[in-house]
């Protein structure tokens, strides 16, 4: 494909950098300009190799952009192609990095009145509970899933151009719709988070937290960890896909329920059948 010859990068942290990295690392002509609200990141960013540009002036970041990526919080949506919007020249490819799909789809409407066939919504599933643009990596993309959830009237070619770039980094492309993504993200991403997260928050609560977690294993670690991820980011996602997330934790509530009434009933047979149930789905799903 033409390589766009500048893309520029709003928000330039762990997806942004790395997505920046994993384009330099396979050779990408490409001059990527950063630009963001936080000068000292933009500074870092600039210093770390991962942009060739930094700019804090929005209008001149942009205006010679072939590809624009927004890679800031999900919420942040919509204001930021407000801001941009007056200054988009034609031909210009907008896409995103987040997780929740509808927010930007209404973002669009808001703004635009429509989804511009130029927006092209996506969304790598990949990450680490780590943020910020120093803890960027090339490799982070690298056989990883990303989706795009273009619209009826997309581009062919803007579609096309985000998806050889995703490739570019080492990921695989799945082309689906907003509802289906939002869904599917609910289940396998945000509900996970939403565990994660209370669970600690329930422990850290507790009068003997110290001694909880001086005692936490290997186990803890593993599921908790998820816990350390940026907390704007997830409030964002939680706040914007809420109908979905709600619709998955309703129904792990019940399942828990039952397990809970198992556990009281000494029901030893209907806890050793979800065990192995579980670990029978684990298995062949995500490898032992």
């Amino acid at each position: 494909m033409d390589m766009p010859k500048q893309i520029t990068i709003i928000g330039v942290g762990l997806i942004g950098g790395s997505f920046a990295l994993g384009l330099k690392k396979q050779g990408c002509p490409t001059r990527i300009v950063g630009t963001g609200r936080d000068a000292g990141s933009l500074e870092k960013a600039l210093h770390l190799g991962v942009i060739d540009a930094a700019e804090l002036d929005l209008q001149k970041a942009i205006k010679d952009a072939d590809v624009v990526v927004l890679a800031m919080p999900v919420g942040a949506t919509e204001q930021v192609l407000r801001q941009i919007q007056p200054f988009i020249r034609p031909g210009c490819i907008i896409t995103d990095v987040g997780s929740s799909k509808g927010v930007v789809v209404q973002a669009a409407h808001a703004v635009f009145g429509e989804v511009p066939p130029c927006l092209v919504p996506g969304h790598p599933i990949a990450g680490t509970e780590k943020s910020g643009v120093e803890a960027a990596f090339a490799e982070l993309f690298e056989n990883r899933r990303v989706i795009l959830t273009p619209a009826q009237n997309a581009d062919p070619k803007a579609v096309e151009t985000v998806s050889q770039l995703w490739q570019c980094t080492g990921a695989k492309v799945s082309i689906t719709s907003v509802e289906h993504h939002d869904e599917v993200l609910a289940a396998t991403s945000h509900l996970p988070h939403m565990l994660a997260f209370a669970l600690v928050d329930t422990l850290a609560t507790m009068d003997d937290k110290a001694e909880i977690f001086q005692f936490a294993a290997g186990g803890f670690r593993d599921f908790t960890r998820i816990a350390s991820s940026d907390a704007q980011m997830w409030h964002d996602i939680c706040v914007t896909n809420g109908d979905a997330i709600l619709a998955m934790l309703d129904r792990f509530t019940a399942d828990l329920g039952l397990l809970r009434q198992a556990i009281e009933d000494k029901n030893s047979d209907y806890i050793l059948e979800v065990f192995r149930r579980a670990k029978k789905a684990r298995d062949q799903f995500c490898g032992q």
